[in-house]
């Protein structure tokens, strides 16, 4: 078992995680259920977000809260019998989203941010996962004017703090942008630094394969099934036992299921996301991924279509696909795009790991000798995969740390 690790899960930030680890020196084997990306990782709307060095507080306004309490929005959804499981985590949502504590989420979290092109680029030079890699930003739509003028004061501050570039489109050059957009907005903000990821499935593929080529392996297994292994790790694959003399929780939405049953329960809560491809009609095009902030939901030009990705749903765990948000957006976006068939038969649906105060869990898990969290990403398994791997993987080699690593230590639950 000497330098040998085990990698519970294997969407982005897993394969990341592994990947770093084994480059280090360590003997890695990376578990699941399923095979790399197939889960949160497989549907997103497919952004490196260099320019999301803020993060999604709780709502705050009475207006806003009264919206969503309506539960006919497209870009948030509930099962009312499972809001009293959400009580806790959301209600310190709240708590950590006061503008004083919000402030310190947001330096903490802008710091992995601002590192993702950098750490993506590591990974993906000089290999097929380049080409993934669009260099077309993403825009951000405007019907109403004082909407609009916040959110250029607010894109100004981001780029004095941390270095967040834009340009700013008006009408006529937003229809020149895209041409096929059949509705006319006031304006709209190119964030221009974002990758926009033509196959977010297939890129952590790339870095899986990366991984296998450095020597690690990829398994099949069940991670629920772990347990200790003398002063080391144990758990079952599918072809037989696995042992390692430290183990990395990387499972997303499920990883706290398993960490309780180690003593450490973080507040945590599941986002349920889906999205749907479209074929465009005729000789259509969609030049870059957009949000419309009037309609709530992101398109995004992927290799199989263009992606409709919707917002979040509060469900209980285990219940069925409920794509409510999915059905009520496709006509709006049928009105902004030339949309043709669907391309698939079944929305995908997926979960988005969450903390209350909006920033991963990266570090030893208390009180377990030779574990470690990289875990609680929310929206942002994509952006932060490799910087995540990184950083841990110093923190397991004992090198220095390239970031400061304390702001996302287990512990501050």
């Amino acid at each position: 078992m000497a330098a040998s690790v085990i990698v519970l899960g294997a969407g982005m930030v897993g394969v990341s995680v592994a990947l770093h680890l084994q480059r280090r020196g360590r003997q890695v084997a990376l578990l699941d259920r399923e095979a790399p990306g197939e889960g949160a990782s497989f549907g997103n709307g497919g952004l490196i977000q260099r320019e999301a060095v803020h993060p999604h507080p709780f709502p705050r306004s009475f207006s806003e809260l009264r919206r969503i309490a309506g539960n006919n929005a497209l870009d948030v959804h509930y099962h009312p019998m499972a809001l009293p499981g959400f009580a806790s985590p959301l209600l310190q949502y709240w708590w950590h989203s006061e503008p004083q504590r919000y402030a310190h989420a947001a330096r903490a979290f802008a710091a992995l941010i601002t590192t993702c092109l950098d750490e993506h680029r590591a990974l993906a030079e000089g290999t097929e996962a380049m080409a993934l890699l669009r260099p077309i930003g993403w825009m951000k739509l405007y019907s109403d004017a004082a909407t609009f003028d916040a959110a250029l004061t607010q894109a100004r501050i981001a780029h004095e703090q941390h270095g967040v570039n834009f340009n700013v489109l008006d009408s006529a050059a937003l229809a020149a942008a895209e041409p096929h957009l059949q509705v006319s907005r006031l304006g709209a903000i190119h964030f221009t630094d974002p990758y926009s990821v033509s196959d977010p499935h297939a890129l952590t593929l790339s870095y899986a394969h990366q991984f296998e080529a450095a020597g690690g392996r990829i398994l099949r297994g069940d991670a629920m099934t772990l347990t200790r292994a003398g002063s080391g790790w144990r758990v079952q694959g599918a072809d037989g036992p696995v042992e390692a003399e430290e183990v990395v929780v990387a499972l997303g939405a499920a990883a706290v299921t398993l960490t309780r049953r180690l003593g450490y329960a973080p507040p945590y809560f599941g986002k349920r996301g889906y999205h749907m491809h479209y074929r465009l009609r005729g000789n259509a095009t969609l030049n870059r991924p957009f949000l419309d902030t009037e309609s709530r939901f992101l398109l995004a030009p992927m290799r199989v279509g263009v992606r409709l990705t919707t917002g979040a749903e509060f469900a209980a765990n285990d219940a069925p696909p409920t794509p409510v948000q999915l059905e009520r957006a496709e006509p709006v976006a049928r009105g902004l795009l030339p949309l043709a068939d669907r391309v698939e038969n079944t929305p995908w649906m997926g979960v988005r790991p969450c903390t209350p105060d909006m920033l991963p869990i990266i570090g030893p898990l208390p009180g377990q000798k030779g574990a470690w969290c990289a875990f609680g990403h929310a929206h942002q398994g994509l952006t932060l995969g490799p910087t995540t791997g990184r950083l841990l993987a110093e923190m397991m080699t004992g090198e220095a740390p390239f970031l400061d690593p304390a702001p996302y230590r287990a512990e501050r639950f």
